[in-house]
């Protein structure tokens, strides 16, 4: 798939200027999961500079172009870090923010703050690749749940929530926080608003904002009731319980993101008088199974996850999607299954054309209920387009309750 990058057919210098040379590419898949080498590794960190981070993050988007043209620093990183989810720029990134590398905040600016950032972590190699061996991108995102609550708060109650890849389980916790659903007439809220509507739990810290086109008449009028919440990761935080985990959190949020930051320790703060929830650590797949038995007769399971297959190769995916499915059909109480996640990773939910494509569409996710596709969401909880079919999706789900 060519994308849309704008003037990115400009070439431009990449001489002692500090100008960057920016060319079309394709993604490639098999390239970006082999990690083949040393161009591997830069074409993972070009496509990341250009597909992803462009537009959101100036710092990310400019070390990740100029790592993609450093044919030795990416030799060091394709020589030291295993292939696969080791080699993900995020990661490299959010690790030397992690250890108060230079430009932990805004990132270099031209060729020459490009060698300071290189030669810092050129020389504290060890360190860096110690927290990469023990780490993981495992970006928690509580906003994400203000996409989550309108079909939560409409399938039948109460609820078990069983999140997979968890993290740190703030998402686990949509009943602590308040949203404010701002209404509009255009495409993903970019035009003339028509209002808003917030519900949520008194007194929260925290209020996460959503754009939205979804009806106020279905936006949900009250919080879901959740008698039991679980979770799956490979490797559980709690930084409510331990300051460490919080700062590697807080240096996953992309420079320039300062109110990111703020909602990732506002949720905190709204948990932290929370009863933790029961998140066990091993794979979603092996774990999943005697976790969901756990689960009260009573409520209505939801397996839910956001973002989170990317991480696993197409096969396990399928396996996992086969799963869930069996799982909830042999489960006497009912269950449901939401996922969200990019349209690549589950190509078989496949969403239905909608008005106004725009390139940054790319990073939208897909927020299915059963396998049903029923909105396009922002990435990161702030916008919630709704799709045709929606509505049949959500009152299916909440007439038969399985």
């Amino acid at each position: 798939m060519v994308v849309n990058v704008g003037n990115a057919g400009r070439a431009e210098s990449a001489t002692n200027t500090g100008h960057l040379a920016r060319t079309p590419y394709t993604r490639s898949d098999e390239c970006i999961d082999s990690d083949a080498g040393t161009r591997g590794v830069a074409e993972r960190y070009r496509d990341f500079a250009w597909r992803e981070a462009r537009g959101r993050s100036d710092a990310h988007e400019e070390l990740s172009a100029r790592i993609s043209q450093d044919p030795e620093f990416c030799d060091l990183l394709s020589g030291s870090l295993p292939a696969g989810n080791k080699r993900q720029p995020n990661l490299l990134l959010a690790a030397v923010r992690y250890l108060d590398g230079p430009h932990a905040e805004q990132g270099p600016h031209g060729a020459a703050a490009y060698g300071r950032w290189r030669e810092w972590t050129i020389r504290h190699w060890d360190e860096v690749r110690a927290v990469i061996m023990q780490r993981a991108t495992q970006t928690n995102e509580p906003a994400r749940c203000a996409t989550l609550l309108p079909l939560l708060a409409r399938l039948p109650q109460p609820l078990a929530l069983l999140e997979v890849g968890a993290s740190a389980g703030l998402c686990l916790h949509p009943d602590r926080y308040r949203y404010r659903y701002q209404q509009a007439y255009g495409y993903e809220g970019g035009a003339h608003g028509a209002g808003a509507v917030e519900v949520g739990a008194p007194g929260s810290p925290v209020v996460f904002g959503c754009r939205t086109q979804w009806p106020a008449g279905q936006l949900p009028e009250r919080l879901p009731e959740i008698v039991w919440r679980a979770g799956i990761d490979l490797n559980p935080l709690d930084p409510v319980a331990v300051p460490d985990d919080l700062r590697w959190l807080r240096a996953l949020v992309w420079p320039g993101d300062e109110e990111r930051a703020a909602r990732l320790s506002a949720a905190v703060e709204a948990v932290r008088a929370a009863p933790r929830p029961r998140i066990v650590r091993g794979d979603l797949i092996d774990e999943l199974p005697a976790l969901a038995a756990e689960a009260p007769p009573e409520a209505t399971l939801v397996i839910f996850h956001s973002a989170v297959l990317t991480y696993l190769p197409p096969a396990r995916r399928a396996e996992f999607a086969h799963l869930v499915r069996s799982l909830l059909e042999g489960r006497a109480g009912g269950g449901h299954w939401i996922s969200n996640e990019h349209h690549s990773v589950l190509p078989w939910i496949t969403a239905p054309a909608h008005p106004s494509p725009r390139p940054e569409d790319e990073l939208l996710l897909t927020l299915a209920l059963d396998g049903r596709p029923v909105a396009l969401t922002g990435p990161h909880g702030q916008s919630l387009h709704r799709l045709r079919g929606a509505e049949e999706a959500a009152g299916a789900a909440r007439t038969t309750g399985s």
